[in-house]
């Protein structure tokens, strides 16, 4: 007899069963009309479980205050932050020293913008990619506008949904400043490989900015695999609180002209972060990758974000292909981006022959 995943204790990777995680999920208890509640607005990010929400009124709580003061809730706040930032090092493979908080990912890129452009001027370019969200689009073009920048966009293939990796080649030169490109499509799925995307980056003297909105809610993150000299994302797509979180490499978050009030660190990671943060939205986005840690055993959390990522994706994908092919059974429904097998994530697009969207 075969059975469904809800039905197996233990799957791979020693990932809890799908009935133990969703029970964390108060969201899941919801009834419209007497019936279950399926929640399929990807763009509008999870619902949370209630470890993420107890981390949040704790924080407010408890230990409401700001940050580097001499009394208890300021050296409590001070301690919970940084729990938030080792937290986010594991989860990207990289040192808490490269990770900075902020709004959310635009606020960051538009921030982290501003900040490079100031060594940029005419005859310079930044390539963009179409298959990417605005958010990783539009920051650079108003910059280019702001400080007369050439911006060169390269177009991806409407039938595989996958960038047109020559174009992109012939894209960036040695007049490239900054190549943006998303590590995966929130509208196809499709996943585009950041590791080629840096190294042709960087042998152009370019830098490598990464848009993994998308893809932090679905793959094992890995910043040092990746190559890549930026990385953000947000957590309201992977079970935490409206938030966004940024790496960069420390020599380049020492070195940046960013922005800031007089009184404020000059110290890194903290240089990015302008004003006083959102802390409890932080503290959450620490226990969101917290809760992802606690679903797969492992001798060190970023094991266990391995194996909780990896055993995630593997469900992910095997209810992809049910769907993409029951989709496809329809008469007038047509599926776009990578099949099935092919490097994606576990997002359906689809058009109904003759149905508006709405």
């Amino acid at each position: 007899m075969t059975r469904t995943l809800a039905e197996t204790p233990v799957a791979r990777n020693d990932l809890l069963a799908v009935e133990a995680i969703r029970a964390r999920f108060p969201a899941l208890a919801r009834k419209h009309n007497g019936k279950a509640v399926a929640y399929f607005d990807g763009p509008g990010g999870t619902q949370v479980p209630q470890s993420v929400v107890d981390a949040m009124a704790n924080y407010l709580c408890h230990h409401n205050a700001n940050t580097h003061w001499n009394y208890p809730t300021s050296a409590e706040t001070d301690a919970a932050l940084a729990a938030a930032r080792s937290a986010f090092a594991d989860f990207f493979n990289a040192t808490p020293r490269e990770v900075v908080f902020g709004n959310n990912m635009t606020t960051l890129t538009f921030h982290v913008s501003r900040a490079l452009g100031q060594q940029w001027g005419p005859g310079d370019e930044i390539v963009v990619t179409e298959l990417d969200h605005q958010a990783n689009v539009s920051p650079w073009r108003a910059l280019a506008k702001e400080r007369g920048l050439t911006i060169r966009s390269v177009p991806f293939n409407p039938e595989s949904g996958e960038i047109e990796w020559a174009e992109l080649e012939r894209a960036v030169t040695a007049k490239t400043r900054l190549l943006a490109i998303g590590a995966a499509s929130n509208a196809l799925g499709t996943i585009t490989s950041v590791k080629d995307a840096a190294r042709l980056a960087h042998a152009n003297g370019a830098l490598c900015y990464v848009d993994a909105v998308h893809f932090a809610a679905h793959q094992v993150m890995d910043v040092k695999a990746m190559e890549c000299d930026f990385l953000v994302c947000s957590p309201y797509k992977f079970y935490g609180p409206h938030a966004g979180v940024l790496f960069m490499r420390a020599e380049l978050l020492a070195a940046l002209d960013v922005p800031k009030v007089e009184p404020a660190s000059n110290e890194i990671p903290e240089r990015l972060e302008t004003g006083t943060q959102n802390h409890e939205g932080i503290v959450g986005s620490g226990a969101a990758v917290e809760f992802l840690a606690s679903l797969a055993s492992g001798a060190t959390r970023r094991e266990k974000l391995i194996r909780a990522m990896t055993g995630l994706h593997e469900r992910g994908a095997e209810l992809f292909a049910r769907l993409w092919s029951g989709l496809a059974e329809i008469n007038g429904v047509r599926c776009y981006g990578p099949s099935p097998g092919r490097a994606r994530t576990p997002t359906v697009s689809f058009a109904v022959q003759g149905v508006a969207p709405a």
